[in-house]
């Protein structure tokens, strides 16, 4: 990150601007006495986003599977720092670490967390007597791609579906959705997942493309060609790193975070990316390439809340998603 990056602005009591230090128990004690004292006046967007952090291991990785904005997760974090009177993460090789003081809230701030979906699910079931829509969520991508012709065959049996296309995690435990199919297993214990299989990912270009482009026959012919990548997001260049194949981001020539806009440069020829193996099949002309390359698969999870599982129309919804995903991810 750079300077000005995660917590980077709260002075020298950011973890970016100061190392670890040892805290005594008396030190514990005031954290938790400062979080008594502003428990009225606590932004629950600021512990939101502390638990995002702190779950993925990264500001990237926070960003990426909450969908907020890294800018937005570093000043929350940073706010909180500043209520709290200390730092809360130290800065890693490959992310970031609770410090002690991290470590001491977490359990405050997952039962706040946890109040939180009680209250949502309060009104939820207060609404569920006359409700009769069953909403799904997923990311962009499989709501582009993966699931609408699945949802195509169940509307004819139940009218009632609305897909929600976000790439947030907690929109299920708040009730915002009643059945979510997702990538990364979700923690909270209110939550049952299914895993269901594994997600291939798959190097693929458009022939358009390849009927220009230098020979590709094995991974280190990639470096001649027009590769299509993320712009900040740096998951693509760890993972080549991880495989001994140093990138950087000069390497890519077109470069989006948004990952529909990411599939559809793929699907006009724009130059070699990495995509679901399902996506493939969507888009005419486009080919799998370098099956030798192995690139980490993703888990594909379905997950829905305890107190609605015995609902009869999430039941059907969530039968038929776990019958009918396996085999489209299998491809």
């Amino acid at each position: 990150w750079r300077s000005c990056g995660l917590l980077g602005c709260v002075g020298a009591g950011s973890v970016f601007a100061a190392p670890s230090r040892c805290y005594t128990e008396s030190r514990m004690q005031a954290i938790h006495l400062c979080m008594a004292r502003h428990a009225l006046d606590f932004d629950w967007a600021l512990v939101k986003s502390f638990l995002a952090v702190l779950d993925a291991g990264s500001l990237t990785a926070a960003a990426r599977h909450s969908g907020a904005q890294q800018p937005t997760l570093s000043r929350h974090v940073a706010e909180l720092e500043s209520q709290l009177g200390a730092p809360l993460f130290e800065r890693t090789g490959r992310g970031v670490v609770p410090t002690a003081a991290g470590r001491a809230i977490v359990e405050s701030a997952r039962a706040m967390a946890e109040a939180a979906a009680a209250m949502h699910g309060g009104l939820a079931a207060a609404r569920a007597p006359g409700r009769g829509t069953v909403r799904v969520t997923t990311s962009t991508v499989a709501a582009s791609w993966l699931l609408p012709p699945l949802l195509a065959r169940l509307a004819a049996a139940h009218p009632e579906i609305e897909l929600v296309a976000s790439n947030e995690l907690s929109n299920l435990l708040r009730r915002e959705a009643d059945v979510a199919v997702r990538m990364v297993r979700p923690a909270q214990s209110s939550l049952i997942a299914r895993k269901l299989g594994e997600l291939r990912i798959v190097a693929a270009a458009h022939r358009s493309y390849l009927a220009k482009a230098p020979p590709l026959r094995r991974p280190e012919d990639l470096l001649a060609h027009r590769l299509i990548g993320y712009d900040r997001d740096d998951l693509i260049l760890r993972g080549f790193i991880d495989r001994g194949l140093p990138l950087a981001r000069s390497n890519f020539a077109v470069r989006t975070d948004d990952q529909v806009a990411y599939a559809r440069l793929v699907a006009e020829g724009a130059g070699i990316g990495f995509i679901a193996h399902y996506c493939v099949a969507q888009f005419p002309g486009v080919v799998a390439l370098l099956p030798e390359l192995a690139i980490p698969s993703l888990p594909c999870w379905l997950a829905v809340h305890r107190e609605i599982r015995a609902d009869a129309r999430v039941r059907t919804v969530y039968d038929f998603l776990a019958q009918a995903l396996p085999p489209m991810l299998r491809g």
